[in-house]
């Protein structure tokens, strides 16, 4: 790894992705994207690494769903409920919510909720990128922002991410790990307005962003991943989801 290698964490938003980039340690800039796609393009000659918020490893059938997925809830505590169940793969291709729906309940027994159904197009395209172009498993990985700050925290945090009590205490959370870290919140906050598309980029998407782009930079803490050992999918994905922590998260 070189000094000029790029650290990327990009979320989804409504409509466009944001994308936090740091030069090593440094947080360099932030800027609005597309879709994964275009995030890719923008980085793949510097990027180390991109994680992305959003499930990397998709099950086809079956009803225990993605280990990391139940592992993230156990650790989450009172936000546990942030971590959805991701659709089959067959269902992330569905455009309407009853065709996706019967298609993930006929393959799982189980349900598909309205979160894991308005972030299938996300989903699929994540999913699409790694499949068509094989030089991207190597750098884009998914972590969860919940995840991320729960690392950070070293306890598990008490409010959803869109809420003041929330904001403050993630502000709170990222300014204990890194005294940077609202200057870094501020900075891409102020960034996304430069972009025709910011005014679609909610503050919790910038306080997302930005403990995606902490984990993916080289940080104190080892990068780690839950599981430690993951299973792979049909397309020989991994399913994990990767945070920073001294010690590991209890995976019993």
């Amino acid at each position: 790894m070189t000094d000029d290698r790029l650290f990327v964490g990009a979320v989804r938003c409504s409509g466009p992705w944001l994308a936090v980039v740091f030069d090593g340690e440094t947080f360099d800039h932030a800027t609005v994207c597309e879709g994964i796609g275009d995030v890719w393009l923008r980085y793949e000659d510097d990027a180390e690494r991109i994680l992305v918020d959003v499930p990397i490893g998709l099950v086809e059938s079956g009803s225990e769903g993605r280990r990391c997925d139940s592992l993230a809830r156990d650790v989450l505590g009172p936000r546990r409920d942030a971590v959805y169940r991701p659709p089959v793969r067959e269902a992330t291709r569905k455009r309407r919510f009853p065709a996706a729906s019967r298609t993930h309940e006929r393959k799982t027994g189980r349900e598909l909720s309205r979160a894991a159904f308005e972030a299938r197009e996300a989903i699929a395209a994540v999913d699409e990128l790694l499949q068509e172009i094989p030089e991207t498993r190597e750098v884009v990985g998914e972590a969860h922002p919940e995840l991320c700050f729960r690392a950070f925290a070293g306890e598990p945090l008490q409010h959803p991410h869109d809420v003041a009590a929330g904001y403050a205490e993630r502000l709170r959370t990222l300014a204990e790990y890194d005294a940077d870290g609202p200057v870094t919140v501020q900075a891409v906050a102020e960034a996304t307005g430069e972009f025709e598309e910011g005014a679609n980029v909610a503050v919790a998407d910038v306080l997302d962003a930005v403990a995606l782009g902490y984990t993916a930079r080289p940080g104190p803490e080892p990068l780690r991943s839950l599981p430690a050992e993951p299973s792979r999918d049909a397309t020989g994905l991994p399913m994990r989801m990767w945070y920073r922590a001294e010690t590991p998260f209890d995976e019993s």
